[in-house]
């Protein structure tokens, strides 16, 4: 059981990235859960990883959530697995544009599968749940729940 120090350290940390990552591990899914900006804030994260020529080397990572829930990393090819969403720099710059592309005010309510337009072959689905702008993201977590 969490200390509420550390559920309000999670809050905080999923209301500053504006969106929710959790992983599902039966039904093999990566839930992404924000509001239209929130889920544009998660793209621009990939992105800012993504541009950045440092991130180039394989293996190469950074996490997302206050318990280093989601790993973005650099691979030899697309990739969702239960560690998280790898690709080269353009599969992920891709990936952003994707995401981007798919995330906007007409689809809240929606849930967007990507492993289809990701990586097809991928174990876990990358998905995305879009809600109303305001959401908030900290109600996702389980972990985060009033007790």
């Amino acid at each position: 059981m969490a200390s509420e120090a550390a559920k309000e350290h999670a809050r905080g940390v999923w209301r500053e990235l504006g969106f929710f990552c959790g992983k599902d591990k039966a039904a093999k899914e990566w839930r992404i859960v924000g509001s239209v900006k929130g889920l544009r804030g998660f793209a621009a994260l990939i992105r800012t990883y993504a541009s950045d020529p440092a991130h180039d080397r394989l293996s190469e990572y950074m996490h997302l959530g206050p318990a280093t829930n989601l790993e973005i990393g650099t691979w030899e090819q697309p990739d969702i697995t239960d560690q998280g969403i790898a690709g080269s720099l353009p599969d992920l710059l891709n990936l952003a544009g994707l995401i981007e592309l798919n995330v906007k005010a007409n689809v809240v309510g929606r849930r967007i599968a990507l492993r289809s337009s990701y990586s097809p072959l991928a174990p876990y689905d990358l998905i995305l749940d879009v809600r109303d702008e305001a959401f908030d993201p900290a109600s996702a977590d389980p972990t985060c729940s009033e007790s």
